[in-house]
């Protein structure tokens, strides 16, 4: 495989459709659109960093989503390592939503 067959904007566009999948088990939106990833960062080397809050800190999956976040998007073929941030700076709130999310949870 060429070091140009896959792009990073590319890759950065499969891991959004992955993190779409990931559903917080409080809230029936996908994390993406929760507003819980601050950012996603895909360098030369294909490694991944992906910045995320939760939406507390004593959410009661504190523990596994960023777990599951980082499997799932190690899980695509071209990703080659995943790197998990958690961050609470700033902290989540329902401003950070999209609209879709808004629309779905009935605030507009």
């Amino acid at each position: 495989m060429s070091e140009t067959a896959i792009d990073t904007n590319e890759l950065g566009e499969k891991i959004v459709r992955v993190l779409k999948t990931i559903y917080d088990p409080e809230i029936p939106v996908d994390i993406y659109e929760l507003g819980l990833i601050y950012d996603v960062f895909v360098n030369e080397d294909l490694d991944v960093k992906i910045l995320m809050t939760l939406t507390s800190p004593n959410c009661p999956v504190a523990e596994s989503l960023p777990e599951e976040v980082k499997e799932k998007v190690k899980s695509l073929d071209a990703v080659n390592d995943v790197e998990m941030e958690l961050t609470f700076d700033p902290p989540w709130s329902q401003d950070l939503m999209s609209e879709e999310a808004k629309l779905e949870l009935g605030m507009l």
